[in-house]
């Protein structure tokens, strides 16, 4: 009998901090932490693909092009995006190895480069909204408009950005080996950063998009396709709350999927913070998913046990 597989979707602030430099050391040093709910989970005998944020590390991949684009070639967002699932793949893959070795856990880990299938067609890449990279001066934007081609958006008065498109994930390229590798009871560590934005051309082949998807999004569509029936979603909160930030803010410990729509059509979950995790729940369970945990990386195992956390359900 197959074990029942899961999905564990780590937030950026796992690897990253809010208030971290971002050096390669404090990333090893929070991977390590964050691995700690992902073993007491594997120890209760799941079959698990985890997946990552990205967000604070393209950010710095980008800074990095630009300040080096008069010395080698500028790469596109999707080759980017590669290179960030194959160099964060390698420090979870890592500190959760040794982990398991610690532990005296013979269980093997693997990172797969995933692409993402989006349509052609989304709105979304008609109208980019997402912002990414360094903030830079108004006197710059028209000149980085007409020279580079970029969209330009002010970020809430911090400055002008740069916004890229964010289609919808509809399917998963390596769906069939990502879930052959999970049922021999093999960890995946899949979809980093949402994975790579493709679409099928009229000649049936693959092509990028210049884009980068949600994280949550991408993971409720692999776990859909593999079979998982759970999905826990790591994040910088311990609960999920309505009327943030207000005084009559209220934390929420379970959630129905009507429930969680009526409040997504209220506005309650704004799309640059917790809505996308809600849509991503809600999408979850109405493709077969049972359950969805949203909570903090602190918090993994206690939410998992339902004494924490956010549970979304049928």
């Amino acid at each position: 009998m197959n074990k029942e597989k899961i999905i564990v979707a780590l937030g950026g602030n796992a690897i990253t901090g809010k208030h971290d430099k971002g050096d390669i050391h404090r990333q090893f040093s929070n991977t390590r932490r964050s691995m700690v709910g992902v073993i007491e989970i594997l120890k209760k005998d799941y079959n698990m693909v985890i997946t990552h944020g990205n967000g604070p590390q393209v950010g710095n991949a980008l800074i990095r092009i630009e300040e080096s684009r008069h010395i080698v070639p500028t790469l596109p967002l999707g080759i980017i995006v590669a290179d960030l699932e194959g160099g964060m793949g390698y420090m979870i893959q890592q500190c959760l190895e040794n982990k398991l070795h610690d532990m005296k856990v013979k269980k093997e880990v693997v990172t797969i480069l995933t692409q993402v299938l989006v349509k052609k067609d989304d709105p979304a890449i008609l109208n980019p909204t997402k912002f990414i990279g360094p903030f830079y001066n108004e006197k710059d934007v028209e000149t980085l408009r007409k020279h580079r081609g970029w969209v330009m958006r002010e970020d809430k008065g911090r400055g002008y950005r740069r916004v890229v498109a964010s289609p919808r994930p509809i399917g998963i390229v390596e769906k069939d080996t990502i879930k052959l590798l999970v049922e021999k009871g093999i960890v995946v560590i899949a979809a980093g950063g949402g994975g790579i934005p493709v679409y099928v051309n009229e000649h049936g082949w693959l092509e990028g998009v210049d884009g980068v998807i949600d994280k949550d999004l991408t993971s409720a569509v692999l776990g859909n396709q593999i079979g998982a029936k759970k999905l826990l979603i790591l994040t910088a909160i311990d609960k999920v709350a309505i009327n943030f930030n207000e005084p009559n803010q209220k934390f929420l410990e379970k959630l129905t999927v009507h429930e969680a729509e009526k409040l997504l059509s209220q506005g309650q979950f704004p799309a640059g913070s917790m809505g996308p995790k809600i849509e991503a729940a809600v999408n979850f369970i109405k493709g077969g998913g049972k359950e969805v945990i949203i909570t903090s990386i602190d918090n993994a195992e206690k939410a998992f046990m339902g004494k924490a956390g956010t549970k979304v359900i049928p």
